[in-house]
């Protein structure tokens, strides 16, 4: 949702639920009482007036990329949301010593490096299908180590999970011409040349630090 035409109660508790404010946090952000808040909440239907819409256009406006693709899920009807958040992708953090394993994928836009990923099936296990996906693209084995976590990814919107794997044998190659133009082992201390930092998932950074 990139316009909204007009708020309702429901619109503006989305962006509060996306923005991850209490009551008392987003009446003072919109310059209004927590009372006006909890009157959305009990009544999602009612139209703020004219100048409280100005106010939610501008914290909307004003929101992170984030906020914004949460703000857009919450407002999808109930059957709509279910199926975005049921895309779930692997994601394998392969470690070497101190090098991290990365892809560089082909974009509509440009190249950007990446981590080895795959979607992941219905039923499908997130630390098998991470491990098969880096193999399919680099020809590199690994190892499931641990669990990092999950997220809705700001850039695609599907959920992903993070897997900290190891490395145990094989040349990095790029086996998947198609999707990807590169793949390189790099220092973990310089990951954020490749991938800026505030497009790493913070788990995975904590993990390259302490491994």
């Amino acid at each position: 949702m990139d316009v909204v035409d007009q708020w309702t109660g429901r619109t503006a508790c989305a962006l509060q639920e996306a923005l991850r404010m209490s009551n008392e946090a987003f009446a003072n952000r919109i310059g209004a009482s927590p009372r006006t808040v909890a009157g959305w909440h009990a009544t999602p239907d009612i139209v703020p007036r004219a100048e409280m819409q100005a106010a939610l256009d501008t914290i909307y406006e004003r929101a992170g990329e984030m906020a914004q693709k949460r703000f857009g899920r919450l407002c999808l009807p109930p059957e709509e949301r279910v199926q975005a958040q049921a895309l779930r992708v692997a994601i394998a953090v392969v470690i070497r010593a101190d090098e991290v394993l990365l892809v560089c994928r082909r974009g509509d836009a440009a190249l950007s490096w990446q981590f080895p990923a795959g979607m992941v099936k219905p039923g499908g296990s997130v630390e098998s299908v991470a491990i098969q996906e880096t193999h399919a693209e680099t020809g590199v084995h690994c190892a499931f180590r641990e669990q990092l976590g999950s997220r809705v990814h700001p850039q695609t919107g599907v959920l992903a999970s993070y897997v900290l794997c190891d490395y145990l044998a094989g040349e990095a190659a790029n086996l998947d011409s198609v999707e990807n133009m590169d793949v390189a082992w790099v220092p973990r201390s310089s990951l954020t040349r490749f991938i800026p930092a505030d497009r790493i998932y913070p788990p995975v950074l904590n993990a390259l630090e302490a491994a």
